[in-house]
């Protein structure tokens, strides 16, 4: 929803700013999905509207910020995924609650496969493009912000053995950044994982050298600073690359693809056939409940 708080004249060239960035938050809108403000400005920088340097994302912000004040760009098209608040679950009544159990409710979707699978992402900016996708898959999705604790990793390690103690093998969907400690970080995961005692496949599957060449991200140049730079330097050159650069539907493709050749549809298809069957048990329970509650009214 638009909603203007402050007014003020706005010149023909930043109007047409603000049209351009609204196209792009209708695409991405599209899809269901809400953009970051990191997001909307690569979406910028690869179609040559600016340039890739941190001024260019301080006025874009600037402009964002004042448009929305303005009542120019819809308040629910950009999202901040690192302050969200947290509240406890509510509940009108009865009713609503069964309503919400129903609609939760799902078996253990995995039972059965060869396979036991996780989604990681580096970046929080892109949960909001992976969460749906990790719900369709139901698979755990987490983001690591960096170098995962030990804590995050020694859980998520004690999660895959329960499964490969079950005869599954575990593997890890992961998306980073092409940079010296994005590329490390793959490395890092799968090393700490093990030592933990799972035997977990780790597997990145973006931001990668062929993605790169394929659709060309704006670059970066390397952090000269970080003590893994000089070996990624040696094998990748002095640019570097970030994972959010890619669009939500290119990310969406690789994913849905990998996904393709580790999971058994059918096997799924008769656990969702199985849901369906216990949702209807449900519906009568709820129904019943509910009758009983009218007869007390």
């Amino acid at each position: 929803m638009k909603q203007a708080f402050v007014e003020s004249r706005w010149s023909d060239e930043k109007r047409e700013r603000v049209r351009v960035a609204n196209e792009i938050i209708v695409r991405y809108q599209a899809q269901g999905l809400k953009l970051t403000l990191r997001q909307l400005y690569y979406q910028h920088v690869i179609a040559n509207l600016i340039t890739n340097e941190e001024k260019s994302y301080k006025n874009l912000g600037k402009l964002i910020s004042d448009a929305r004040l303005a009542g120019l760009i819809d308040w629910d098209a950009i999202e901040d995924r690192v302050r969200v608040p947290k509240s406890p679950p509510e509940f009108e009544d009865l009713d609503e609650l069964l309503d919400a159990a129903f609609h939760s409710f799902r078996l253990p979707r995995w039972a059965g496969q060869q396979h036991y699978v996780e989604l990681w992402v580096e970046k929080d900016a892109l949960s909001g493009v992976l969460l749906p996708l990790a719900n369709e898959f139901h698979v755990t999705m987490m983001v690591n912000k960096g170098y995962s604790s030990q804590s995050a990793l020694y859980e998520a390690a004690q999660r895959m053995i329960r499964h490969e103690n079950n005869g599954q093998t575990s593997i890890l969907f992961y998306l980073g950044d092409h940079d010296p400690s994005g590329e490390d970080m793959v490395r890092d995961i799968r090393e700490r994982l093990h030592m933990f005692g799972s035997e977990v496949m780790v597997q990145k599957l973006a931001l990668t050298m062929e993605q790169i060449e394929e659709y060309n991200p704006p670059p970066n140049p390397a952090k000269m600073s970080d003590s893994r730079a000089l070996a990624y330097v040696g094998r990748h050159g002095n640019e570097s690359w970030e994972v959010d650069a890619l669009p939500p539907e290119v990310l969406g493709q690789v994913i849905r693809e990998a996904f393709s050749h580790v999971l058994d549809e059918d096997k799924m298809d008769d656990v969702k056939a199985k849901e369906e069957e216990d949702k209807k048990l449900l519906r009568t329970a709820v129904a019943s409940l509910r009758a009983d509650n009218q007869k007390k009214k």
